[in-house]
């Protein structure tokens, strides 16, 4: 069942970035991309990395992502929803593709790749661990930091902002 549902993941994740590279409708690609994001988050959870699942999913879906839907939506040209950038050299990059992905089969079949004993706990204990001892002064001034520079893009974007008794 687990080898299944791992396929099912990579057949998601080939299928929506063919839907991204070749799709001519913007919106359509962004939304193909957030599948293709998931998709990879979810091989991350069956390839046991579950920091990279969770990174994947906070910070491409849960932040890229979004930041690219509202730049598509608020975009002035949004009423030729059809924008895309014409394609030039197709055959040039489908030869590299191709040789890329000749590379990595070779790779895979003819390279003896060691197996591992699976962990016995999650990858992040010791990078939790690590954060609350011995690194927790920067991980505090760093999230410190990003308050102030979002607050500080928040009343830079406001158009309307003014010194109340100027």
């Amino acid at each position: 069942m687990a080898d299944t549902l791992y396929l099912a993941f990579l057949l998601l994740i080939l299928a929506s970035a063919a839907i991204v590279a070749f799709s001519q409708h913007i919106v359509r690609s962004a939304f193909a991309l957030l599948l293709t994001f998931f998709g990879v988050a979810g091989a991350y959870v069956f390839l046991f990395a579950d920091f990279l699942a969770g990174t994947q999913l906070l910070i491409y879906v849960g932040g890229i992502l979004v930041l690219i839907l509202f730049a598509v939506m608020l975009t002035n040209r949004i009423s030729d929803i059809r924008l895309s950038s014409e394609s030039r050299g197709k055959g040039r990059a489908a030869f590299v593709s191709l040789l890329a992905f000749s590379g990595i089969v070779v790779s895979e079949l003819c390279i003896p790749w060691p197996h591992k004993p699976l962990p016995d706990q999650p990858t992040t204990a010791g990078l939790g661990e690590a954060l609350l001892s011995d690194y927790l002064l920067p991980f505090e001034a760093i999230s410190i930091l990003l308050l102030v520079v979002m607050v500080g893009a928040a009343v830079i974007a406001r158009r309307d902002w003014r010194r109340p008794d100027a």
